[in-house]
Protein backbone atom coordinates (compact mmCIF):
# COMPACT_ATOMS: atom_id res chain seq x y z
CA UNK A 1 0.00 0.00 0.00
CA UNK A 2 1.44 3.34 -1.04
CA UNK A 3 1.08 6.63 0.81
CA UNK A 4 0.50 8.25 -2.59
CA UNK A 5 -2.65 6.24 -3.33
CA UNK A 6 -6.39 6.59 -2.77
CA UNK A 7 -6.37 3.20 -1.05
CA UNK A 8 -4.11 4.56 1.68
CA UNK A 9 -6.35 7.58 2.23
CA UNK A 10 -9.32 5.30 2.91
CA UNK A 11 -7.16 3.01 5.06
CA UNK A 12 -5.83 5.94 7.11
CA UNK A 13 -9.31 7.41 7.68
CA UNK A 14 -10.49 4.06 9.05
CA UNK A 15 -7.41 3.75 11.29
CA UNK A 16 -8.03 7.25 12.66
CA UNK A 17 -11.69 6.47 13.28
CA UNK A 18 -10.84 3.43 15.38
CA UNK A 19 -7.95 5.17 17.16
CA UNK A 20 -10.16 8.05 18.32
CA UNK A 21 -13.14 5.85 19.19
CA UNK A 22 -14.30 4.87 22.68
CA UNK A 23 -12.50 1.52 22.67
CA UNK A 24 -9.99 0.60 25.36
CA UNK A 25 -6.32 1.41 24.79
CA UNK A 26 -5.47 -2.29 24.47
CA UNK A 27 -8.16 -2.74 21.83
CA UNK A 28 -6.81 0.24 19.92
CA UNK A 29 -3.30 -1.19 20.00
CA UNK A 30 -4.60 -4.49 18.68
CA UNK A 31 -6.35 -2.54 15.93
CA UNK A 32 -3.12 -0.68 15.11
CA UNK A 33 -1.19 -3.94 14.97
CA UNK A 34 -3.80 -5.56 12.74
CA UNK A 35 -3.82 -2.48 10.51
CA UNK A 36 -0.02 -2.59 10.28
CA UNK A 37 -0.08 -6.22 9.16
CA UNK A 38 -2.79 -5.40 6.59
CA UNK A 39 -0.72 -2.45 5.37
CA UNK A 40 2.28 -4.73 4.84
CA UNK A 41 0.20 -7.59 3.42
CA UNK A 42 -1.07 -5.29 0.67
CA UNK A 43 2.22 -6.02 -1.19
CA UNK A 44 2.50 -9.76 -0.61
CA UNK A 45 0.49 -11.38 2.21
CA UNK A 46 2.83 -14.36 2.90
CA UNK A 47 5.69 -12.02 3.78
CA UNK A 48 3.82 -10.98 6.92
CA UNK A 49 5.02 -14.33 8.27
CA UNK A 50 8.63 -13.10 8.05
CA UNK A 51 7.67 -10.04 10.07
CA UNK A 52 6.06 -12.27 12.69
CA UNK A 53 9.11 -14.57 12.83
CA UNK A 54 11.44 -11.64 13.51
CA UNK A 55 9.05 -10.36 16.15
CA UNK A 56 8.71 -13.71 17.92
CA UNK A 57 12.43 -14.57 17.84
CA UNK A 58 13.66 -11.19 19.07
CA UNK A 59 11.02 -10.96 21.78
CA UNK A 60 12.14 -14.27 23.26
CA UNK A 61 15.85 -13.85 22.57
CA UNK A 62 15.87 -10.52 24.42
CA UNK A 63 14.11 -12.06 27.43
CA UNK A 64 16.60 -14.92 27.51
CA UNK A 65 19.54 -12.51 27.18
CA UNK A 66 18.20 -10.47 30.08
CA UNK A 67 17.75 -13.46 32.41
CA UNK A 68 20.81 -15.51 31.35
CA UNK A 69 23.27 -16.18 34.17
CA UNK A 70 26.42 -16.53 32.08
CA UNK A 71 28.02 -14.49 29.33
CA UNK A 72 28.16 -17.51 27.04
CA UNK A 73 24.39 -17.93 27.24
CA UNK A 74 23.83 -14.23 26.66
CA UNK A 75 26.07 -14.40 23.59
CA UNK A 76 24.29 -17.51 22.30
CA UNK A 77 20.85 -15.90 22.51
CA UNK A 78 22.15 -12.76 20.81
CA UNK A 79 23.60 -14.89 18.01
CA UNK A 80 20.19 -16.59 17.70
CA UNK A 81 18.57 -13.21 17.14
CA UNK A 82 21.23 -12.01 14.69
CA UNK A 83 21.31 -15.30 12.79
CA UNK A 84 17.54 -15.28 12.34
CA UNK A 85 17.32 -11.70 11.14
CA UNK A 86 20.47 -11.67 9.04
CA UNK A 87 19.65 -15.13 7.71
CA UNK A 88 16.26 -13.96 6.45
CA UNK A 89 17.81 -10.77 5.06
CA UNK A 90 20.69 -12.66 3.45
CA UNK A 91 18.50 -15.28 1.80
CA UNK A 92 15.94 -12.93 0.30
CA UNK A 93 18.15 -9.94 -0.47
CA UNK A 94 21.62 -11.32 -1.14
CA UNK A 95 21.04 -14.93 -2.24
CA UNK A 96 21.08 -14.25 -5.97
CA UNK A 97 24.00 -11.82 -5.62
CA UNK A 98 26.08 -14.40 -3.75
CA UNK A 99 25.26 -17.13 -6.27
CA UNK A 100 26.26 -14.96 -9.22
CA UNK A 101 29.55 -14.00 -7.61
CA UNK A 102 30.21 -17.62 -6.68
CA UNK A 103 29.77 -18.52 -10.35
CA UNK A 104 32.30 -15.83 -11.34
CA UNK A 105 34.75 -17.13 -8.74
CA UNK A 106 34.36 -20.71 -10.00
CA UNK A 107 34.99 -19.58 -13.58
CA UNK A 108 38.27 -18.01 -12.47
CA UNK A 109 39.52 -21.44 -11.42
CA UNK A 110 38.13 -23.21 -14.48
CA UNK A 111 34.86 -24.59 -13.11
CA UNK A 112 31.75 -23.84 -15.16
CA UNK A 113 29.21 -23.71 -12.36
CA UNK A 114 25.69 -22.95 -13.55
CA UNK A 115 23.74 -20.69 -11.20
CA UNK A 116 20.20 -21.96 -10.56
CA UNK A 117 17.39 -19.62 -11.54
CA UNK A 118 16.49 -17.33 -8.62
CA UNK A 119 12.79 -16.60 -8.45
CA UNK A 120 12.59 -15.30 -4.88
CA UNK A 121 10.76 -11.98 -4.47
CA UNK A 122 12.44 -9.41 -2.23
CA UNK A 123 10.09 -8.55 0.67
CA UNK A 124 9.46 -4.83 0.70
CA UNK A 125 11.30 -2.89 3.41
CA UNK A 126 13.03 -5.99 4.81
CA UNK A 127 16.26 -4.10 5.56
CA UNK A 128 14.40 -1.54 7.64
CA UNK A 129 12.44 -3.77 9.95
CA UNK A 130 15.27 -6.28 10.45
CA UNK A 131 17.59 -3.48 11.59
CA UNK A 132 14.87 -2.11 13.84
CA UNK A 133 14.13 -5.41 15.57
CA UNK A 134 17.84 -6.30 15.84
CA UNK A 135 18.38 -3.02 17.70
CA UNK A 136 16.08 -4.32 20.42
CA UNK A 137 18.12 -7.50 21.04
CA UNK A 138 21.39 -5.58 20.80
CA UNK A 139 20.22 -2.98 23.32
CA UNK A 140 19.32 -5.71 25.81
CA UNK A 141 22.65 -7.44 25.25
CA UNK A 142 24.59 -4.18 25.63
CA UNK A 143 22.51 -3.38 28.73
CA UNK A 144 21.20 -0.16 27.20
CA UNK A 145 17.62 -1.13 27.98
CA UNK A 146 15.33 -3.73 29.49
CA UNK A 147 12.86 -6.06 27.75
CA UNK A 148 9.46 -4.59 26.93
CA UNK A 149 6.72 -5.46 29.40
CA UNK A 150 4.16 -6.29 26.73
CA UNK A 151 4.46 -8.55 23.69
CA UNK A 152 1.73 -6.44 22.07
CA UNK A 153 3.77 -3.26 22.53
CA UNK A 154 6.87 -4.94 21.12
CA UNK A 155 4.95 -6.35 18.14
CA UNK A 156 3.58 -2.90 17.40
CA UNK A 157 7.09 -1.44 17.66
CA UNK A 158 8.34 -3.85 14.99
CA UNK A 159 5.41 -3.42 12.60
CA UNK A 160 4.07 0.13 13.18
CA UNK A 161 2.82 0.91 9.69
CA UNK A 162 3.86 4.58 9.13
CA UNK A 163 7.57 3.75 9.16
CA UNK A 164 7.47 0.00 8.55
CA UNK A 165 8.75 -0.26 4.99
CA UNK A 166 11.10 2.73 4.58
CA UNK A 167 11.88 4.13 8.00
CA UNK A 168 12.84 6.09 9.93
CA UNK A 169 14.54 3.18 11.72
CA UNK A 170 13.18 3.80 15.22
CA UNK A 171 14.96 2.77 18.40
CA UNK A 172 13.00 0.65 20.91
CA UNK A 173 13.62 3.18 23.69
CA UNK A 174 11.90 5.84 21.56
CA UNK A 175 8.76 4.03 20.42
CA UNK A 176 7.90 1.20 22.82
CA UNK A 177 7.26 3.56 25.80
CA UNK A 178 4.79 5.49 23.63
CA UNK A 179 2.64 2.36 23.27
CA UNK A 180 2.49 1.74 27.00
CA UNK A 181 0.08 4.59 27.70
CA UNK A 182 -2.72 6.13 25.61
CA UNK A 183 -1.42 8.55 22.98
CA UNK A 184 -3.57 10.95 20.99
CA UNK A 185 -2.83 14.07 19.00
CA UNK A 186 -4.12 17.42 20.19
CA UNK A 187 -5.45 19.84 17.59
CA UNK A 188 -2.06 21.49 17.05
CA UNK A 189 -0.26 18.15 16.61
CA UNK A 190 -2.98 16.83 14.32
CA UNK A 191 -2.80 19.95 12.15
CA UNK A 192 0.99 19.79 11.97
CA UNK A 193 0.77 16.10 11.08
CA UNK A 194 -1.58 16.86 8.16
CA UNK A 195 0.77 19.62 6.99
CA UNK A 196 3.68 17.17 7.01
CA UNK A 197 1.65 14.63 5.02
CA UNK A 198 0.88 17.24 2.34
CA UNK A 199 4.53 18.36 2.23
CA UNK A 200 5.79 14.77 2.05
CA UNK A 201 3.42 13.83 -0.76
CA UNK A 202 4.35 17.02 -2.63
CA UNK A 203 8.02 16.07 -2.39
CA UNK A 204 7.30 12.57 -3.68
CA UNK A 205 4.58 13.03 -6.29
CA UNK A 206 5.39 16.46 -7.70
CA UNK A 207 9.13 16.99 -7.27
CA UNK A 208 10.53 13.44 -7.39
CA UNK A 209 8.13 11.66 -9.75
CA UNK A 210 6.90 14.46 -12.01
CA UNK A 211 9.68 17.04 -12.29
CA UNK A 212 12.93 15.09 -11.80
CA UNK A 213 12.36 11.39 -12.48
CA UNK A 214 11.95 11.74 -16.29
CA UNK A 215 15.34 13.47 -16.62
CA UNK A 216 17.12 10.93 -14.43
CA UNK A 217 15.49 8.05 -16.31
CA UNK A 218 16.45 9.48 -19.70
CA UNK A 219 20.11 9.79 -18.77
CA UNK A 220 20.64 6.65 -16.68
CA UNK A 221 18.69 4.46 -19.11
CA UNK A 222 20.46 5.79 -22.19
CA UNK A 223 21.85 3.00 -24.39
CA UNK A 224 24.96 5.04 -25.22
CA UNK A 225 27.28 7.55 -23.60
CA UNK A 226 25.72 10.97 -23.02
CA UNK A 227 27.22 14.42 -23.26
CA UNK A 228 28.97 16.26 -20.42
CA UNK A 229 25.96 18.49 -19.71
CA UNK A 230 23.39 15.71 -19.96
CA UNK A 231 25.44 13.49 -17.62
CA UNK A 232 25.58 16.22 -15.00
CA UNK A 233 21.95 17.26 -15.40
CA UNK A 234 20.78 13.64 -15.16
CA UNK A 235 22.88 13.09 -12.03
CA UNK A 236 21.67 16.33 -10.45
CA UNK A 237 18.12 15.31 -11.29
CA UNK A 238 18.63 12.02 -9.46
CA UNK A 239 20.19 13.79 -6.47
CA UNK A 240 16.99 15.81 -6.16
CA UNK A 241 14.78 12.80 -6.93
CA UNK A 242 16.34 10.50 -4.31
CA UNK A 243 16.14 13.20 -1.64
CA UNK A 244 12.57 14.25 -2.45
CA UNK A 245 11.43 10.63 -2.72
CA UNK A 246 13.01 9.39 0.51
CA UNK A 247 12.56 12.55 2.56
CA UNK A 248 9.00 12.67 1.22
CA UNK A 249 8.35 9.21 2.65
CA UNK A 250 9.92 10.07 6.01
CA UNK A 251 8.02 13.35 6.24
CA UNK A 252 4.74 11.62 5.40
CA UNK A 253 5.45 8.82 7.90
CA UNK A 254 6.20 11.33 10.66
CA UNK A 255 2.99 13.20 9.80
CA UNK A 256 0.85 10.03 9.78
CA UNK A 257 2.27 8.94 13.14
CA UNK A 258 1.76 12.41 14.61
CA UNK A 259 -1.92 12.39 13.60
CA UNK A 260 -2.21 9.26 15.75
CA UNK A 261 -0.38 10.95 18.61
CA UNK A 262 3.01 9.25 18.18
CA UNK A 263 6.43 10.80 17.65
CA UNK A 264 8.94 9.51 15.09
CA UNK A 265 12.50 10.87 14.83
CA UNK A 266 13.62 13.29 12.14
CA UNK A 267 15.39 11.49 9.31
CA UNK A 268 16.67 14.42 7.21
CA UNK A 269 18.06 17.87 8.05
CA UNK A 270 18.69 19.65 4.75
CA UNK A 271 21.60 17.41 3.67
CA UNK A 272 22.50 19.35 0.52
CA UNK A 273 23.66 22.21 2.72
CA UNK A 274 26.24 19.93 4.37
CA UNK A 275 29.81 21.16 4.75
CA UNK A 276 31.88 18.00 4.77
CA UNK A 277 30.84 14.37 4.88
CA UNK A 278 30.49 13.94 8.62
CA UNK A 279 28.03 16.79 8.40
CA UNK A 280 26.30 15.14 5.43
CA UNK A 281 25.71 11.92 7.38
CA UNK A 282 24.40 13.91 10.33
CA UNK A 283 21.77 15.21 7.90
CA UNK A 284 21.07 12.33 5.49
CA UNK A 285 19.14 9.19 6.52
CA UNK A 286 19.94 10.02 10.13
CA UNK A 287 18.28 6.92 11.56
CA UNK A 288 20.52 4.62 9.46
CA UNK A 289 23.74 6.57 10.00
CA UNK A 290 23.24 6.59 13.78
CA UNK A 291 22.31 2.87 13.70
CA UNK A 292 25.53 2.04 11.86
CA UNK A 293 27.49 4.23 14.28
CA UNK A 294 26.03 2.69 17.44
CA UNK A 295 25.79 -0.96 16.40
CA UNK A 296 28.69 -1.33 13.98
CA UNK A 297 31.29 1.46 14.05
CA UNK A 298 31.53 1.75 17.86
CA UNK A 299 31.50 -2.04 18.51
CA UNK A 300 34.30 -2.38 15.93
CA UNK A 301 36.31 -0.02 18.11
CA UNK A 302 35.30 3.33 16.67
CA UNK A 303 38.16 5.80 17.01
CA UNK A 304 39.49 4.24 20.22
CA UNK A 305 41.87 1.69 18.67
CA UNK A 306 44.42 3.93 16.99
CA UNK A 307 44.56 5.86 13.71
CA UNK A 308 44.83 2.95 11.29
CA UNK A 309 42.05 1.00 12.99
CA UNK A 310 39.83 4.10 12.95
CA UNK A 311 40.15 4.42 9.17
CA UNK A 312 39.51 0.69 8.74
CA UNK A 313 36.40 0.93 10.94
CA UNK A 314 35.12 3.90 8.94
CA UNK A 315 35.60 2.08 5.67
CA UNK A 316 34.04 -1.18 6.89
CA UNK A 317 31.03 0.68 8.27
CA UNK A 318 30.38 2.54 5.04
CA UNK A 319 31.02 -0.51 2.83
CA UNK A 320 28.46 -2.48 4.82
CA UNK A 321 26.17 0.57 4.76
CA UNK A 322 26.42 0.53 0.98
CA UNK A 323 25.71 -3.20 0.83
CA UNK A 324 22.69 -2.65 3.11
CA UNK A 325 21.12 -0.65 0.29
CA UNK A 326 21.29 -3.41 -2.27
CA UNK A 327 22.93 -6.58 -3.55
CA UNK A 328 25.16 -4.94 -6.13
CA UNK A 329 28.82 -3.96 -6.39
CA UNK A 330 27.66 -0.48 -7.40
CA UNK A 331 26.23 -0.04 -3.89
CA UNK A 332 29.50 -1.28 -2.39
CA UNK A 333 31.37 1.32 -4.47
CA UNK A 334 28.90 3.99 -3.31
CA UNK A 335 29.54 3.07 0.32
CA UNK A 336 33.28 2.79 -0.27
CA UNK A 337 33.44 6.29 -1.75
CA UNK A 338 31.65 7.71 1.28
CA UNK A 339 34.04 5.79 3.53
CA UNK A 340 36.97 7.25 1.59
CA UNK A 341 35.52 10.77 1.84
CA UNK A 342 35.07 10.38 5.61
CA UNK A 343 38.60 9.04 6.03
CA UNK A 344 40.14 11.88 4.03
CA UNK A 345 38.05 14.43 5.93
CA UNK A 346 39.21 12.97 9.25
CA UNK A 347 42.84 13.05 8.08
CA UNK A 348 42.56 16.71 7.03
CA UNK A 349 40.65 17.64 10.18
CA UNK A 350 43.59 16.54 12.34
CA UNK A 351 45.84 18.95 10.46
CA UNK A 352 43.67 21.93 9.55
CA UNK A 353 40.76 21.77 11.99
CA UNK A 354 37.05 21.10 11.64
CA UNK A 355 35.52 22.57 8.48
CA UNK A 356 32.38 23.41 10.44
CA UNK A 357 34.40 25.93 12.46
CA UNK A 358 35.16 27.97 9.34
CA UNK A 359 33.61 31.45 9.59
CA UNK A 360 34.51 32.90 6.17
CA UNK A 361 31.33 32.80 4.07
CA UNK A 362 33.18 32.35 0.79
CA UNK A 363 35.15 29.37 2.07
CA UNK A 364 32.00 27.82 3.57
CA UNK A 365 30.22 28.13 0.22
CA UNK A 366 33.20 26.59 -1.56
CA UNK A 367 33.34 23.67 0.89
CA UNK A 368 29.58 23.19 0.61
CA UNK A 369 29.83 23.13 -3.18
CA UNK A 370 32.71 20.63 -3.02
CA UNK A 371 30.68 18.38 -0.70
CA UNK A 372 27.65 18.45 -2.99
CA UNK A 373 29.86 17.86 -6.04
CA UNK A 374 31.45 14.75 -4.51
CA UNK A 375 28.12 13.45 -3.20
CA UNK A 376 26.78 13.62 -6.74
CA UNK A 377 29.68 11.48 -7.94
CA UNK A 378 28.54 8.79 -5.52
CA UNK A 379 24.91 9.05 -6.70
CA UNK A 380 26.01 7.82 -10.12
CA UNK A 381 26.92 4.43 -8.64
CA UNK A 382 23.81 4.39 -6.48
CA UNK A 383 21.48 4.88 -9.45
CA UNK A 384 23.23 3.17 -12.37
CA UNK A 385 21.93 -0.31 -13.20
CA UNK A 386 25.44 -1.70 -13.74
CA UNK A 387 29.11 -0.76 -13.58
CA UNK A 388 29.34 -0.05 -17.32
CA UNK A 389 26.61 2.59 -17.07
CA UNK A 390 28.18 4.23 -14.03
CA UNK A 391 31.63 4.16 -15.63
CA UNK A 392 30.36 5.82 -18.82
CA UNK A 393 28.56 8.53 -16.88
CA UNK A 394 31.61 9.28 -14.73
CA UNK A 395 33.70 9.60 -17.90
CA UNK A 396 31.18 12.03 -19.38
CA UNK A 397 30.99 14.06 -16.16
CA UNK A 398 34.76 14.51 -16.22
CA UNK A 399 34.81 15.63 -19.86
CA UNK A 400 35.63 12.37 -21.65
CA UNK A 401 32.38 12.00 -23.60
CA UNK A 402 32.82 11.30 -27.34
CA UNK A 403 31.94 13.99 -29.87
CA UNK A 404 28.85 12.09 -30.96
CA UNK A 405 27.58 11.52 -27.38
CA UNK A 406 23.82 11.31 -26.96
CA UNK A 407 21.80 14.29 -25.71
CA UNK A 408 18.63 12.65 -24.37
CA UNK A 409 17.33 15.65 -22.41
CA UNK A 410 14.89 17.98 -24.23
CA UNK A 411 14.87 21.68 -23.38
CA UNK A 412 11.88 21.37 -21.04
CA UNK A 413 13.67 18.72 -18.94
CA UNK A 414 16.79 20.87 -18.75
CA UNK A 415 14.79 23.85 -17.50
CA UNK A 416 12.99 21.70 -14.91
CA UNK A 417 16.24 20.27 -13.53
CA UNK A 418 18.04 23.62 -13.35
CA UNK A 419 15.12 25.39 -11.65
CA UNK A 420 14.16 22.60 -9.22
CA UNK A 421 17.71 21.73 -8.15
CA UNK A 422 18.59 25.41 -7.85
CA UNK A 423 15.60 26.03 -5.59
CA UNK A 424 16.22 22.82 -3.61
CA UNK A 425 19.88 23.53 -2.85
CA UNK A 426 19.07 27.18 -2.07
CA UNK A 427 16.32 26.12 0.34
CA UNK A 428 18.67 23.68 2.08
CA UNK A 429 21.34 26.38 2.39
CA UNK A 430 18.94 28.95 3.84
CA UNK A 431 17.51 26.44 6.33
CA UNK A 432 20.82 24.83 7.24
CA UNK A 433 20.82 26.04 10.84
CA UNK A 434 17.10 25.96 11.54
CA UNK A 435 14.22 23.49 11.48
CA UNK A 436 11.01 23.21 9.53
CA UNK A 437 9.03 23.71 12.72
CA UNK A 438 10.76 27.01 13.51
CA UNK A 439 10.19 28.32 9.99
CA UNK A 440 6.55 27.26 10.19
CA UNK A 441 6.06 29.14 13.46
CA UNK A 442 7.41 32.36 11.93
CA UNK A 443 5.39 32.20 8.71
CA UNK A 444 2.13 34.19 8.41
CA UNK A 445 -0.93 31.93 8.64
CA UNK A 446 -2.22 33.08 5.26
CA UNK A 447 1.07 32.15 3.57
CA UNK A 448 0.99 28.69 5.17
CA UNK A 449 -2.59 28.17 3.99
CA UNK A 450 -1.82 29.27 0.44
CA UNK A 451 1.37 27.15 0.30
CA UNK A 452 -0.40 24.02 1.53
CA UNK A 453 -3.32 24.57 -0.83
CA UNK A 454 -0.95 24.94 -3.80
CA UNK A 455 0.98 21.81 -2.79
CA UNK A 456 -2.21 19.78 -2.27
CA UNK A 457 -3.59 20.94 -5.62
CA UNK A 458 -0.29 20.06 -7.35
CA UNK A 459 -0.36 16.57 -5.79
CA UNK A 460 -3.93 16.01 -6.98
CA UNK A 461 -3.42 17.15 -10.57
CA UNK A 462 -0.09 15.32 -11.03
CA UNK A 463 -1.12 12.06 -9.36
CA UNK A 464 -0.85 9.44 -12.06
CA UNK A 465 1.09 6.20 -12.02
CA UNK A 466 1.45 6.06 -8.26
CA UNK A 467 5.16 5.13 -8.37
CA UNK A 468 6.50 3.23 -5.39
CA UNK A 469 9.03 4.97 -3.17
CA UNK A 470 12.63 4.25 -4.22
CA UNK A 471 13.65 2.99 -0.79
CA UNK A 472 10.97 0.28 -0.81
CA UNK A 473 13.50 -1.89 -2.66
CA UNK A 474 15.90 -1.70 0.26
Amino acid sequence: MLFNSLTFILFFVLVLAVHYSALSWRSKKISLLTSSYLFYAAWNPPFVILLMISTFVDWNAAKWIHTAKTQNKRRFYLLLSLATNLGILGYFKYGEFLLENWQILMLQIGIDYQVPEWSIILPVGISFYTFQTMAYSLDIYLKKGKPAKSFLDFSLFVSFFPQLVAGPIVRPSHLIPQFETPHYANSKQFGWGLNLIILGLFQKVVIADTLLSPSAEAVFNSSSMVSFWDAWLGTLAFSGQIFSDFAGYSTTAIGVALCLGFSLPTNFRFPYAAIGFSDFWRRWHISLSTWLRDYLYIPLGGNQKGKVRTYINLMLTMLLGGLWHGASWNFVIWGGLHGLYLAIERFLKKRWGDVNNVTNLGIKLLLGFLTYFLVNITWVFFRAKDFETSSNLIKSMFGFAPDDAATPLPTLYIIEVVVVIGLLVTAHSLMRSTTLEKVYEKMPRWLITVSLAVMAFAVIITQGSGDAFIYFQF
